[in-house]
């Protein structure tokens, strides 16, 4: 069974910094792209960072540049994405997604807010 489990979401003041993660299983791993997305109330999903399945190649939206770092560990079959300096536009339910080729699953997001 397909399975992608997001943690890590929480409450954190602004500049502060969490740790998502996503323990994926169910499917090999390796192959495919992992990529965190957000939404925020009233808006759209949007994208923040992905990882290349086999290469370490990394892309993240310019709001995040700089800040969020993502990786994967593909021991543990877990990607991560790294966030500090948290803003309160940072704020969203964040879901990761597995891709390869056509296949695509999706995890059930966790909420990150960022407030004082």
């Amino acid at each position: 069974q397909v399975q992608l489990v997001e943690s890590g979401g929480g409450l954190v003041n602004p500049g502060g910094s969490l740790r998502l993660s996503c323990a994926a299983s169910g499917f090999v791993f390796l192959g495919y792209v992992m990529t965190w997305y957000r939404q925020a109330p009233g808006k759209e999903r949007e994208f923040v960072a992905a990882i290349a399945g086999v290469s370490p190649r990394t892309t993240y939206a310019d709001s995040v540049k700089g800040r969020f770092t993502i990786s994967r560990d593909s021991a543990e079959t877990t990607a991560y994405l790294q966030m500090d300096s948290l803003t309160p536009e940072d704020t969203a339910v964040y879901s990761c997604n597995a891709r390869h080729g056509g296949t695509s699953y999706w995890g059930q997001g966790t909420q990150v807010t960022v407030a004082s």
